[in-house]
């Protein structure tokens, strides 16, 4: 009988990672549009699902601390918890970040955050997020060794663009205000950061299936 409590619990644990990085990929789809299209309402969404995701995140973790505590697991059972515990501060972070992107967008209405030279590079890398947070959902549902592998070569494209703002910034062709510098600067990081913590997830999923760590 306390196997079968343990059972649903991790079940339990399983389910609110899915509802979690689900929300996430909400609040990056409205983010991205927000940014690239200037859309307040869609700005505002993405914030306030933000602040939700981060409760939910704060509660799963308090979850996972009590089985740990009450059931003194071992073994592949204490690296699911484990694992768990660190892939919820992962996609805390992500859902931040996308907020962050979200941020910027609303402090720029009505006005845009991005010049016209950089608009399909950050409309490319919003969509680009957005794909490898849909499958961190998938993979947190049906988790899969290979495919958690094959993600943490994915975001190089991500990278790719990142370094694509950084050298379009800094060069001698680029004269827009520094409004403009600062926030495409810092949206940039913020895709970047949020395609790296779909890698690092990916890696804490291979961990939980292998017991073996690929960063």
């Amino acid at each position: 009988m306390a196997r079968e409590v343990f059972q649903q619990e991790l079940k339990e644990v399983q389910e609110r990672l899915v509802e979690i990085a689900t929300d996430v990929t909400r609040i990056m789809q409205s983010a991205s549009h927000a940014f690239t299209k200037s859309d307040v309402a869609l700005a505002d969404q993405a914030i306030s699902l933000a602040e939700l995701t981060g409760d939910k995140a704060l509660a799963l973790d308090e979850l996972v601390i009590r089985i740990l505590a009450r059931q003194s697991p071992v073994a592949r059972d204490l690296r699911i918890l484990v694992s768990a515990l660190r892939i919820s501060a992962s996609l805390e972070r992500m859902g931040a970040l996308a907020g962050h992107i979200a941020q910027i967008a609303r402090f720029r209405y009505p006005g845009s955050a991005i010049p016209e030279s950089l608009r399909s590079t950050f409309v490319e890398m919003g969509v680009l997020d957005l794909a490898l947070a849909n499958k961190i959902v998938k993979l947190l549902a049906d988790p899969d060794v290979d495919v958690a592998r094959s993600i943490q070569a994915e975001d190089e494209r991500v990278d790719e663009l990142h370094r694509h703002v950084f050298d379009t910034v800094l060069g001698d062709d680029w004269k827009e205000n520094a409004v403009f510098t600062v926030d495409v600067t810092l949206a940039s990081r913020y895709h970047e950061r949020f395609a790296d913590h779909v890698v690092d997830i990916s890696a804490k999923l291979s961990y939980l299936t292998t017991g073996e760590w690929n960063d």
